[in-house]
């Protein structure tokens, strides 16, 4: 049966594979963003006619989600599923993270989606069902650079077990994917400075191999299906297992090749 899903963060590459992903399993999608013109031009990509329509929102803004929600549902119907996956870094440590940078990360990366989520769980508390899916990050729970971002990503992540406990009663199921590091265009910049960078990485990940955006699609598209029915509050490490360990370090301090 198809569902009515809505993803924040829509126009990046992360967001758009969920959104092809999610119309490839015969849904409707709601395309979220606040960059119009890049908006426009990754619904253009996907023409999938009345099947995907966009809406411009800052999710920094209730007010900016609050009515571009009710459009959206006054055309489409209830949001079936919220896919909470906007989200940007600001500064890379404690010592480059001033207020503003840090007051900016946790306002997108924690705030943006708690702004989302209360938009759309009363019609689902009325109609006694839906699903939210949180896009977090490896940093949520492990110390990789970008304080305020991590600090906002552990906070999305028990944002997510609060709304799995207390929402649960109402037949809404709350989880959040947990990438590492994903090939998209954030990394721009520092591939330009160092073609190298991926092949650097990954020594780290015991898959030895870097998340696309399609790998978080995946798994979006089980925890929102009906065979995860019964899976609510976890977080779901989509890593290549480096939240898991590390062999690169384990040799280090065994001294023996594994």
């Amino acid at each position: 049966m198809s569902k009515t899903i809505l993803v924040t963060g829509a126009a990046g590459d992360i967001g758009r594979a969920l959104c092809a992903r999610f119309l490839a399993d015969r849904n409707r999608v709601v395309m979220l963003d606040r960059d119009e013109a890049a908006l426009q031009k990754a619904t253009e990509e996907l023409r999938s006619g009345e099947a995907l329509v966009s809406a411009v929102a800052d999710v920094t803004d209730l007010s900016s989600v609050q009515m571009a929600i009710a459009e959206v549902q006054a055309r489409f119907g209830p949001i079936d599923v919220l896919v909470n996956n906007a989200g940007a870094v600001v500064s890379p440590t404690l010592a480059s993270t001033d207020e503003a940078a840090w007051l900016a990360d946790v306002d997108l990366n924690l705030n943006g989606a708690w702004r989302c989520t209360r938009a759309v769980q009363e019609s689902m508390i009325e109609r006694r069902e839906g699903v939210i899916v949180n896009i977090s990050s490896a940093n949520g729970s492990g110390i990789y650079g970008y304080p305020a971002y991590s600090a906002a990503k552990a906070g999305l992540e028990h944002l997510t077990r609060f709304l799995a406990v207390e929402l649960g009663r109402h037949g809404i199921r709350a989880n959040a994917i947990a990438p590492g590091s994903v090939k998209t265009q954030a990394w721009k910049a520092r591939v330009e400075a160092n073609p190298e960078i991926f092949e650097r990485l990954k020594k780290w990940y015991p898959l030895g191999d870097i998340c696309v955006p399609e790998d978080i699609a995946g798994v979006a598209a089980f925890l929102v299906g009906p065979d995860a029915r019964m899976i609510t509050g976890a977080v779901l490490p989509v890593d290549g297992g480096l939240s898991a360990g590390s062999t690169t370090m384990a040799r280090e301090f065994c001294g023996a090749e594994i």
